[in-house]
């Protein structure tokens, strides 16, 4: 494991790509803000929003994954998307859920993502680079669009070519996910390099062949959990090519 303060070289990879949620951004954010905001608003999205697909599909698999009735009510679907929201646990119904009614409130003003202050520059920076840039998160693709398009800096959604989620690639800490995205992507393995906080996820990349860095962010969520003997940083910054 190498250390966080000190720079970890790594070969030039053609596609990057990037978790969100303490690699980006703060998991505390999300936690404290974009949560409290979604569960405010199930039971009016499933009520007001049923004609919409994402939600009806939802709505399906809330009931699917429940364990609940064909014909049960809003309020019950609301305490079952509470339970999952209350135990972190990242159920694709919940994160549908989630992305709409956040789409709905970046639009809205009411939100702004958060980045921290190394992110945003290395994002460009690669950009620059031409190295192709994808994200991979528990967040739904329409949660990872608005998020990446209302940025404190404005919309940086034009520098990503892709957008991978637990829908349409699989459960993150999975190689079988890692490799459904390479054979999209049509990139050999050795060309990928991802990026996490979550060494589960790193082990799903790795077993695949990807190119590993974990970010263990000093009073982020999984900071004490580390990386495992993934290469290491604290900073974007600390990543040069060799």
């Amino acid at each position: 494991m190498s250390n966080p303060d000190t720079t970890v070289t790594l070969p030039r990879p053609d596609v990057i790509v990037l978790d969100i949620e303490g690699t980006t951004s703060s998991t505390w954010f999300v936690h404290d803000t974009l949560y409290p905001y979604s569960r405010e608003r199930f039971g009016t999205w499933l009520r007001e929003h049923g004609d919409n697909p994402d939600v009806a599909r939802a709505r399906t698999q809330i009931i699917e994954e429940g364990g609940l009735g064909a014909h049960v009510n809003v309020d019950t679907l609301v305490e079952q998307l509470e339970e999952w929201l209350d135990n972190d646990e990242k159920r694709t119904p919940l994160k549908t859920l989630q992305g709409l009614i956040w789409a709905d409130g970046f639009h809205r003003g009411d939100l702004t993502s958060h980045f921290f202050p190394d992110s945003i520059p290395a994002i460009r920076r690669w950009h620059e680079e031409g190295i192709d840039l994808k994200i991979f998160s528990s967040g739904s693709v329409n949660a990872q669009t608005s998020w990446f398009g209302n940025s404190p800096e404005g919309d940086l959604l034009p520098m990503f070519s892709g957008h991978f989620d637990t829908e349409n690639a699989g459960p993150k800490k999975l190689s079988s996910s890692y490799a459904a995205i390479r054979d999209v992507i049509g990139v050999p393995a050795d060309g990928l390099l991802f990026f996490s906080d979550l060494v589960e996820e790193l082990d799903g990349a790795r077993t695949d062949g990807w190119g590993t860095v974990g970010v263990s962010r000093e009073g982020d969520q999984y900071h004490d959990r580390g990386v495992g003997d993934h290469p290491r940083i604290s900073s974007f910054d600390q990543v040069v090519w060799g």
